[in-house]
């Protein structure tokens, strides 16, 4: 004779159906608060955004992704309190992207944890984090990156620097941190290779975060003659600082690595108009009706363009789903292992996950923020217009010092 407890569970089970698996849970860890909110809060609204998208068409493995949000305030400690939080919540993906020094903090806690809780893995997936040696002599099985890093990015910025004439003082400016040190190192040497007329004309590193008035620097940049920035800031510390540079009158070109970050259309407008230069693996023009509609979408009832700024959130989504699929399971081990040489077909072209070192080879295009753009970011008619595509093969750069130790 079965228990009542059996004839229960049998009268729910005709009435519900079989019990539902648990979550895919996907943790975000990035600045959620603070005056860095503006990068962390649009890329848990993208990832919110994929999530519901790629629900409707069954998830992962017929599984439901969940997204969490929690807030690092952009500080390694704290990144680490939220790394075993998301954990214990049950998050066996690990989402980050806000600073390298973060990204460096959660590379050694993953391998750590991973080393000592076999069975229970997690897989960090970085979508913005661009120190080099992430790839390099830090590459790790935990850690896909899901961007092209620094040096991919100015090996293709001083490609198009070294076919234009107008150019020929350079001032650096970033924030002071091993991406900033990176960027500008990287510069130096790929320019001196390339152009060696070229002058740098000045160097400065600033507190990440922590200036709330560009203008000094902007006084000396103007003093130096220079006739081109390149900057890697992000964050208020791009805003801020083409922000100075409109009001004293500095009318040079900014060569950035995120001039389409949050609030710098809006605060610009007509006076970033053929003056802000981004390097990125997407444009803000899109020819795709599809894409435009959905960027459309995604910022309708909101503050910012999120679609423009962090389109690689659906590559990277698409590329776990893709990887789930390959592999038959949702295991974050299988998943490596199935992300590793994958491709995916993309409406700005294909991009593949290197297997050796888990660096995403992607197309990277230079743009210029013009206006009247049929799909334009931040709620006007700004976008970043294509200037040139450089292929994956052309900044595709060798995984120096990897030794990848893989799990048995």
């Amino acid at each position: 004779m079965r228990s009542a407890i059996s004839v229960l569970f049998a009268a729910l089970m005709m009435i519900t159906g079989p019990l539902l698996a648990a979550p895919v849970k996907i943790a975000l860890i990035d600045p959620l608060t603070g005056p860095m909110a503006s990068t962390g809060l649009p890329v848990l609204e993208h990832l919110r955004f994929d999530a519901r998208r790629l629900n409707a068409n069954g998830g992962f493995n017929g599984d439901s992704i969940e997204i969490i949000g929690l807030d690092n305030k952009i500080n390694p400690q704290e990144s680490l309190v939220q790394l075993q939080k998301a954990i214990d919540e049950g998050a066996r993906y690990i989402v980050q992207g806000n600073g390298s020094a973060v990204g460096s903090a959660l590379i050694a806690a993953v391998d750590k944890y991973n080393r000592r809780n076999p069975g229970k893995e997690v897989l960090y997936l970085n979508h913005g984090a661009v120190e080099p040696s992430f790839t390099n002599d830090r590459c790790s099985f935990w850690h896909f990156r899901f961007e092209a890093h620094s040096d991919m990015k100015m090996k293709a910025l001083t490609d198009w620097i070294a076919k234009r004439d107008d150019i020929k003082k350079i001032y650096l400016i970033n924030q002071d941190y091993s991406f900033g040190h990176a960027l500008a190192e990287a510069a130096r040497t790929m320019l001196k290779e390339k152009r060696p007329d070229i002058e740098i004309v000045g160097t400065d590193f600033h507190p990440l975060s922590k200036v709330k008035d560009f203008t000094p620097y902007v006084s000396k940049i103007k003093a130096s003659g220079a006739d081109a920035i390149i900057t890697g800031n992000w964050g208020q510390d791009i805003s801020l600082l083409v922000k100075a540079a409109a009001e004293f009158g500095l009318n040079v070109p900014f060569l950035t690595y995120y001039g389409g970050s949050p609030g710098v259309v809006s605060q610009l407008g007509e006076q970033g108009v053929d003056r802000i230069y981004e390097i990125y693996g997407y444009y803000g023009d899109t020819d795709d009706d599809a894409i435009g509609e959905r960027q459309k979408q995604m910022y309708k009832d909101k503050k910012w363009d999120y679609f423009l700024f962090y389109p690689r959130i659906t590559v990277m989504l698409e590329m776990l789903q893709k990887a789930a699929d390959k592999a038959g399971s949702n295991d974050p081990v299988a998943v490596a292992r199935a992300l590793e040489g994958l491709s995916l077909e993309t409406s700005y072209g294909t991009v593949t996950m290197r297997g050796e070192d888990h660096q995403l080879q992607t197309p990277l295009f230079v743009s210029v923020l013009k206006d009247n753009m049929p799909y334009g970011a931040e709620g006007t008619d700004f976008n970043f217009a294509k200037l040139d595509r450089i292929e994956p093969e052309a900044v595709t750069m060798p995984a120096t010092g990897c030794r990848m130790r893989r799990p048995q």
